[in-house]
């Protein structure tokens, strides 16, 4: 083994002098430059856009008219939720409506709760398929059932706030090349360290990113689970993808390069249960890896043209954390190896422990989240800031390191897929529920 590292180290002696070093500084300053950008992009965000006084999201803007707008609701095996995502659906404050739920061949006692529902509510109208065809097919089918040109698409368990289509409505209904609206997902279930850690992670991360990437230029993706689209503009797409594993940021990156615009609306709110096991979390992001990976690989060669230029800047964070994710791979397995035997001191990894760097990205991480939290507290019971504060610095420790093994586990997954091979859905882990966490 020495011999043949001593043989390798001999054929790549002009690199290896700086190898390890090299690993160490990408590891080190890719992470403190994205967060600065998300800090510098989401403030301005917030003071050109969402910094509107105390009105929050209770009080929507006045609009010169109220076009209609169709909700659909997508759901399979959704029987313990989808009688709570459909009553508050139906209890939106908005002149002119009307609910859409398509039932993807559930198995449950989804079809009879959504045939009673439809009987007693005159503007819901339910769909159904007759085998489980995906979330793709499910919404193509809702879009193409609808009356109205807006569409405002929640997932199967969402909760969705009154004032929600308000607002996606006035952004679509602004402009022409108005494509989709994206809404601010909350974290409702909290019982648990999964679920108090993700309270933080949709704020100082996801919440942050989205308002950033709006200044910047282009939005990754939307948020599947409320998002509004100007059916118009999907039908120029095509609609949604079927062999994609994310079907929105699929259809976000074809939106864009189409042209049409995508805007990020934090008042529009939808409250929603994540996973909270081991197991449903690794599968939830393992997918959401594997649809950015696809995405990646589908549309590389359209980021040549010119007129897709400002995409250069998501697709360029978005390699250079799959770079991440590989160079950290890298410094853990020589750090392991050099546990077993020796290695050239250009590769040695003596600690992973964090050094002068790590306290560096400690205390850029803080501001981060101390940033977004200030920022998304509007959104949030006030008593709870302090408490996710807390909470969220220990987020590095534990999701960092699923994003890594995610992201290191998606990339082949994508690059082997089956190119026709159409996406499916099961009922995901939806953490530990609490009748109280929805009334506060």
């Amino acid at each position: 083994m020495n011999d043949f590292i001593a043989y390798i180290s001999t054929w790549f002696a002009w690199d290896l002098p700086s190898f390890s070093e090299t690993l160490f500084n990408y590891a080190f300053f890719y992470p403190l430059i994205m967060a600065w950008m998300w800090i510098i992009g989401g403030l301005w965000y917030f003071i050109r856009w969402e910094n509107r006084g105390n009105k929050g999201p209770d009080l929507p803007p006045k609009m010169d008219a109220y076009p209609p707008a169709s909700i659909l609701i997508p759901c399979y095996n959704e029987a313990e939720n989808i009688h709570d995502t459909i009553s508050y659906a139906l209890a939106t404050e908005y002149p002119n409506f009307e609910v859409i739920a398509i039932n993807d061949g559930s198995k449950d006692d989804t079809s009879r709760i959504l045939d009673m529902l439809a009987q007693q509510h005159a503007n819901l109208r339910v769909i159904h398929l007759a085998h489980n065809q995906g979330k793709a097919i499910a919404l193509r089918t809702g879009a193409i059932s609808a009356k109205n040109e807006f569409l405002i698409c929640i997932d199967g368990d969402a909760i969705l706030h009154p004032t929600a289509v308000h607002w996606i409505v006035s952004h679509l209904a602004s402009g022409n090349r108005v494509g989709a609206v994206t809404g601010n997902p909350r974290v409702l279930n909290r019982s648990t360290l999964l679920g108090k850690l993700q309270v933080g992670e949709f704020s100082s991360i996801i919440g942050l990113m989205k308002r950033a990437q709006r200044i910047y230029g282009r939005i990754f993706t939307v948020s599947g689970v409320i998002v509004g689209y100007r059916r118009s503009a999907l039908h120029r797409i095509g609609y949604w993808s079927e062999n994609m594993v994310t079907e929105d940021i699929d259809a976000s990156w074809r939106l864009q390069m189409d042209h049409w615009d995508i805007r990020f609306e934090p008042d529009a709110l939808c409250y929603i249960y994540m996973p909270e096991t081991f197991s449903g979390l690794w599968q939830q992001r393992l997918r959401w890896a594997q649809g950015g990976a696809e995405v990646m690989i589908k549309y590389a060669g359209q980021l040549l043209r010119w007129h897709n230029r400002r995409f250069i800047l998501v697709a360029f964070e978005y390699t250079a954390s799959v770079i991440w994710a590989y160079t950290m791979l890298i410094i853990i397995l020589l750090y392991v190896l050099g546990l077993f035997t020796a290695l050239p001191a250009a590769w040695q990894v003596p600690t992973l422990l964090p050094e002068w760097n790590g306290v560096i990205l400690g205390v850029t991480t803080m501001v981060q989240f101390a940033v977004s939290l200030m920022i998304d507290k509007r959104y949030e019971p006030k008593k709870r800031f302090l408490l996710n504060y807390f909470w969220v610095i220990w987020y590095p420790l534990a999701f960092w390191f699923l994003s890594l093994l995610t992201t290191v586990v998606a990339l082949p997954k994508a690059i082997f897929k089956q190119k026709h091979q159409r996406a499916r859905w099961n009922s995901p882990d939806r953490g530990v529920r609490s009748p109280e966490e929805i009334k506060s």
